[in-house]
């Protein structure tokens, strides 16, 4: 039979363990902070004093330039018109009468004198022979009052008396033959029968439109000329016409306007256009581009374009000794290639990239843009106390975009 297992206690069981004296605790505390404090204090005194830093020098902004040579380039007037005609007459009867017959339809050439209706005739006819047969007795009365004045059986005056009513029924018969020649219509000069205003049947009294002959050679253009450009223009000038469906021409300048429109304080002027084959039609707008003064310019980007303190338009070239110098200009030609600009040197070092980043009398480092193009992604910063100087890359890409801000 086996014998249950029995647990021996340790020999020192039953005795009671010493305690930690509360005073060893903030003594060990101490120590370890000392500890810290010395090993800090050791790398402070042995460590070796920096060396003084010399401060960058101060290097002038880089911007790229481009040498340009003004060019002579027309100053142009450019105006929107309309195309008018020449002469534009309203045919207009002198008799009154019914519209019998017409000879030429709607958008017919005509001469001067070509017969384009005819009125009916009436009683015309017979008012005419009554007419001749007035005179004939008018003209056998004259001679035999001659005669008998000649052999003294009458006075003198009788003869007046009878020479008057001839002449009077002379007129008479001129003017029911006038009557009869108003009948037929004519074209009073050469161009284009428009447009019909009366057909076969309808009555018309004396002064009433009958029909509209359109002359489109020369054509006009007529153009409205702001006030404050009226100065520029002159008889002569020579112009370039552009209508709206593509086709080109060219005229002269033939009136210009005296008195502006109370309305818009515009003045009208006049280009006259050959047009002898009558190719070019009447009645669409036109722009109109005048050369008034040959001027020195230069092409540029939009890009450069910028404004000065003052608010002023203008670009910043470099000059002899590297300092910017600021141009205000006026534009005087678009392009879609770029604005033609004066106020510029005729030799002049345009700043093309960073000229938004400069002032005016600032020193600069200028580079030709085809050399400094290619480094320009290694500029250096411009000095430690200011801002850094940009890179010049983006601005270069983006000169062809659009105008550049508001130099600050």
């Amino acid at each position: 039979m086996t014998r249950p297992a029995t647990h021996r206690l340790p020999a020192n069981h039953g005795e009671r363990m010493p305690a930690f004296k509360p005073w060893y605790r903030p003594i060990a505390v101490l120590g370890v902070i000392l500890l810290a404090v010395i090993w800090i204090a050791s790398g402070v005194l042995t460590r070796e004093p920096p060396e003084p830093t010399e401060a960058p020098e101060w290097e002038p902004m880089r911007v790229l330039v481009e040498d340009r040579v003004a060019q002579p380039v027309e100053q142009l007037l450019i105006l929107q018109g309309r195309i008018e005609p020449h002469l534009r007459v309203m045919v207009r009867v002198e008799t009154a009468g019914q519209v019998e017959r017409w000879a030429v339809v709607a958008g017919t050439v005509v001469d001067p004198g070509d017969e384009l209706a005819t009125l009916a005739m009436d009683d015309r006819e017979a008012r005419r022979r009554q007419a001749i047969a007035r005179l004939r007795g008018r003209q056998s009365e004259f001679q035999a009052t001659q005669r008998l004045v000649e052999n003294q059986h009458v006075p003198e005056i009788d003869l007046e008396v009878a020479e008057a009513e001839l002449e009077a029924a002379r007129a008479e018969l001129e003017a029911i033959e006038l009557e009869i020649r108003h009948t037929r219509i004519r074209a009073p000069i050469p161009g284009v029968l428009e447009q019909r205003l009366a057909e076969r049947g309808e009555f018309l009294s004396i002064g009433d439109a009958v029909g509209e002959v359109i002359s489109n050679d020369p054509l006009l253009a007529v153009v409205q000329v702001p006030q404050h450009q009226i100065g520029r223009m002159s008889l002569g000038l020579p112009a370039r016409i552009r209508l709206a469906d593509g086709r080109r021409a060219e005229g002269i300048v033939r009136f210009v306007g005296t008195v502006a429109a109370p309305e818009t304080r515009t003045f009208r002027v006049e280009i006259e256009i050959p047009n002898p084959e009558r190719a070019l039609p009447s009645g669409i707008s036109a722009r109109v581009e005048i050369p008034t003064d040959t001027v020195l310019a230069h092409r540029v980007s939009p890009a450069i374009i910028s404004l000065d303190q003052a608010g002023r338009v203008g670009v910043k070239t470099v000059d002899a000794e590297d300092r910017v110098v600021f141009h205000s200009i006026e534009v005087v030609r678009t392009e879609p290639e770029g604005v033609w600009i004066t106020g510029a040197p005729y030799e002049a070092r345009l700043i093309t990239v960073g000229q938004g980043f400069v002032m005016a009398g600032e020193q600069v480092r200028p580079e030709l843009q085809n050399e400094g193009q290619n480094q320009v992604q290694d500029a250096p910063n411009r000095t430690t106390s200011g801002p850094a100087e940009p890179d010049l890359s983006p601005l270069h890409h983006a000169a062809d975009d659009g105008p550049s801000g508001i130099d600050r």
